[in-house]
């Protein structure tokens, strides 16, 4: 289901020549991740392809002109060198983005969650655990060290995406974050599985219309103060790597970036006048 939400998410991250295909294929990709999860057909699948064309309208009309505004300022603040305020902004911006499209698709789904069947209940709670057996297997299987070879190599190969190749000494920065940062995932997975059992309540409840876009932007309220804390140390860290690497940066990956950026508001401005 959060895919359905963020697909904002996917969009302003990926960052590549790709963004219009997958925009412009967002519903089918949409039905894909919702149909993992919500096993409708006939009637309710009808009325799933509206909830999701109706969502991609209202993210088109308003998100899309948000999107271009955003990079086109992270562009002016990359030209000019970026700063630690620069970061915490585009941090910001980037949540403001995404729990307004939560807001919006809490809100469009609503209603079909609350007309689930017992049977179709209990295919999402199996979904789940699935999910969480992934979980498991991605991010708490193996050894310490194990674990932050797989955060350098996720990290790189992200940095790489806007840079281009980077060198042997920046990728030695990634290592020192993958090595300073704390790693929550334990304390992650227990918040994923607190979130399922509070989705799922309130969708046998039958409460979704009146509770569920609330408790989805709201989702971290019930976070445990060690995690929250951890989740800041590892934003902090990251954000020190970003501004070390910065100051390495040669002309051609600041060029490689800066066309990046230019080419995702020019491919967000052309999607929104669709």
């Amino acid at each position: 289901m959060a895919r359905f939400f963020l697909v904002c998410v996917l969009v302003v991250c990926s960052g590549c020549s790709t963004v219009r295909f997958a925009y412009n294929n967002a519903d089918l990709y949409l039905r894909w991740q919702v149909g993992k999860y919500l096993d409708v057909e006939g009637v309710q699948s009808d009325e799933l392809d509206r909830h999701i064309a109706v969502f991609l309208a209202w993210h088109r009309a308003n998100a899309l002109p948000q999107y271009v505004r955003l990079v086109n300022e992270a562009a002016t603040r990359f030209a000019r060198g970026v700063s630690q305020d620069d970061l915490v902004w585009g941090y910001d911006s980037i949540q403001t983005q995404v729990l307004q499209a939560v807001r919006a698709g809490a809100g469009e789904i609503a209603d079909l969650l609350d007309r689930l069947t017992p049977e179709q209940i209990a295919y999402l709670e199996r979904k789940f655990a699935e999910d969480n057996r992934k979980y498991a297997r991605d991010f708490l299987a193996g050894s310490v060290e194990e674990r932050r070879r797989r955060r350098v190599k996720r990290n790189v190969e992200r940095l790489e995406e806007w840079f281009g190749d980077l060198s042997e000494a920046q990728i030695e920065r990634v290592r020192r974050y993958a090595d300073r940062a704390p790693f929550p995932e334990g304390m992650r997975d227990r918040e994923r599985k607190r979130l399922q059992t509070e989705f799922l309540a309130i969708v046998r409840a039958r409460e979704a219309k009146t509770r569920f876009a609330d408790w989805a932007v709201h989702w971290d309220r019930g976070r445990e103060p060690a995690h929250a804390a951890a989740v800041r140390a590892q934003r902090m860290e990251y954000f020190a790597m970003l501004l070390d690497l910065n100051r390495t940066l040669t002309a051609s990956q600041r060029q490689a970036a800066g066309a990046r950026m230019h080419e995702l508001a020019s491919d967000f401005e052309r999607l929104s006048r669709k």
